[in-house]
C-alpha cells in the first residue's frame, strides 16, 4: 500500500502547507510546471518524488525529469504527463499511444483546473490535481491525495488550500 500526494503547476512556489502534506505521503507525484529546483529539492527532503517537466520548465529541469513518466506501482500502471488532455479529448501527442496501451491511472496538469474523471472507453481513471502554486487562473490552490493498494486506487481526497487572491 502506498500513500500518494499529487500536485502540479507549482510555478516555483512551495510553502509549509504543501510540505506538510508531502511529509505524510510515501510518494509525491508532480505533474509538471515545477518552475525551479527550490520546489523539488524541498519535496525530496521529506518524501520520494516522481515528476515530469511542464511547458514552463527550463532545460535544467527538463534534463532531470521526463516529459512522460510511465511506471507501475503496486499493480497499477500509471502515466504522468503535463499536457495530456482529458478523457475523450486527449492531446494529439498521446492519443494513439494511450488508446493502444491505456494505463489504469492517467495523470496530467497544465490546465490549473482540478478534475477527476473516469474514461469508460479506455477503462482508466484520469486525475488532474489543479494547481498548488500561486500563478495562474485558478482561485483555490489544490492537490489530490489517495492510496494505491494492490490493484486499487482508493481514499481519493481533494486538498483545498487558501484562496489565491
Amino acid at each position: 500500500m502506498k500513500k500518494i500526494l499529487l500536485l502540479s503547476d507549482t510555478h516555483s512556489y512551495i510553502d509549509d502547507k504543501i510540505l506538510h502534506y508531502c511529509s505524510k505521503a510515501d510518494e509525491v507525484w508532480h505533474a509538471g510546471d515545477i518552475g525551479s529546483y527550490k520546489v523539488t529539492d524541498q519535496i525530496k527532503q521529506v518524501s520520494k518524488l516522481r515528476a515530469v517537466y511542464g511547458n514552463i520548465d527550463d532545460k535544467t529541469i527538463r534534463a532531470e525529469f521526463p516529459l512522460d513518466n510511465i511506471f507501475t506501482i503496486e499493480k497499477v500502471p500509471v502515466w504522468i504527463t503535463h499536457i495530456g488532455g482529458y478523457p475523450y479529448r486527449y492531446d494529439q501527442r498521446i492519443r494513439e499511444k494511450i488508446t493502444k496501451n491505456p494505463p489504469k491511472l492517467f495523470i496530467s496538469g497544465h490546465s490549473h483546473i482540478l478534475k477527476v474523471q473516469y474514461d469508460k472507453k479506455l477503462n482508466l481513471l484520469h486525475l488532474n490535481p489543479g494547481s498548488a502554486g500561486k500563478y495562474g487562473i485558478h482561485k483555490v490552490r489544490t492537490m489530490l491525495r489517495f492510496v494505491i493498494d494492490n490493484k486499487e486506487i482508493k481514499k481519493l481526497e481533494v486538498i483545498e488550500m487558501e484562496n489565491r487572491f
